[in-house]
């Protein structure tokens, strides 16, 4: 049976369509242009970071990511004890071994900056998992982060940026941001306690935010984890520093000696640990686990190694891990994303750029 017609049928509104249309998308295109801050300025901004690192960093350097520019490239493996699986499901925790990338490296924005520039050191690491997936992680030598949010961080940021007649961050500006933002005191108490180490290799790295670990019941619960040396502890001599590169130096001769260790070591929060707070530790007591060793067998220069082209976004994780609500995380990815975007692009459009210079310095 056919339809009856509808008598006195409306023809289509073509321009109603188009109007409809044209609304979707100007609401998508509002979207982004938020998101990317464009119709908000002083909304802050993963661009508004990276821009104000380089400027910290006193001049562009082409090519280097824009906070840990100067680093070296490792490789080595993970043998998991198998004891990190009661806390994730996640593969790299089944016992077994796990190849590494990895990158060793100093804060900052200059590629050619002096081991001393900073006291905090880094280990960024990529674990390439048996079933294509990865975790990736950047950890700093510091168990505690200077400041709880993405605001206080770029305020942070701003208040370091060089001086035009010194060329050095300015005294006045720096102790008006730490006065104004008492949270950053207990890490200026431990870097205070805590002289830098003598190498790469004895020093201890942390994760400093929290996750969120599921074990192959469902049970979730809030981990911070570090890598613990088996090499001894022992701080920075008076020899070293008068010198800018001992660093690359002294690993290289280490492990002419043989692989470097460290412990990884899984961290329980319990109810009331802070897990969205960076500037905060949780206390000695809670539950460790020792999740397997991280070995370390050679070195590699980042002009020309594997680490030069990974971005250690920390928020890429394997199934059994994932971010907790600690608002650095989110912006850590974004602005790692920008740093690989730029510096990937000045690589392609300039190749020489990494070159290894003349006189046989690495950046």
């Amino acid at each position: 049976m056919t339809k009856p017609s509808v008598p006195n049928a409306a023809p289509p509104c073509v321009p109603c369509r188009l109007a409809a249309i044209g609304a979707v998308v100007a609401v998508l295109a509002g979207g982004f242009a938020y998101t990317a801050g464009w119709l908000t300025p002083a909304r802050l901004t993963a661009p508004r970071i990276i821009n104000t690192f380089e400027a910290v960093a006193g001049h562009p350097h082409p090519g280097y990511r824009r906070n840990h520019a100067k680093g070296l490239c490792v490789a080595g493996y993970f043998d998991s004890s198998g004891d990190g699986s009661v806390l994730s499901h996640a593969a790299v925790f089944a016992p077994g071994r796990t190849p590494v990338i990895g990158r060793f490296a100093v804060p900052g924005g200059n590629p050619s900056a002096p081991d001393t520039s900073s006291p905090v050191r880094s280990m960024a690491l990529l674990f390439q998992l048996q079933n294509g997936e990865q975790w990736r992680t950047g950890m700093n030598s510091t168990p505690v982060f200077a400041v709880h949010t993405p605001e206080q961080f770029y305020q942070q940021l701003v208040a370091a940026k060089p001086d035009a007649a010194t060329g050095k961050p300015d005294p006045v500006k720096l102790k008006a941001f730490y006065a104004a933002n008492p949270e950053t005191k207990p890490f200026q108490a431990w870097v205070k306690a805590h002289p830098p180490s003598s190498s790469l290799a004895n020093a201890a790295y942390y994760s400093i935010n929290a996750f969120q670990f599921t074990d192959s019941a469902g049970n979730t619960r809030a981990v911070r984890w570090a890598m613990e040396p088996e090499t001894p502890y022992a701080p920075i001599t008076d020899a070293q520093k008068e010198e800018k590169n001992f660093l690359e130096a002294d690993l290289d001769q280490r492990l002419q000696n043989g692989p470097l260790r460290w412990h990884l070591i899984l961290t329980v929060a319990q109810p009331g640990d802070p897990i969205d707070d960076a500037t905060m530790q949780w206390p000695d007591d809670r539950q460790h686990i020792d999740a397997g060793t991280l070995v370390i067998d050679h070195t590699t220069s980042q002009e020309d190694g594997a680490c030069r082209d990974v971005n250690f976004d920390p928020t890429i994780l394997p199934a059994g891990i994932r971010p907790s609500n600690d608002p650095l995380l989110a912006a850590r990815s974004a602005a790692y994303a920008l740093s690989y975007k730029r510096r990937t692009r000045e690589e392609s459009l300039h190749p020489e750029v990494h070159q290894t210079k003349s006189n046989g310095e690495r950046s």
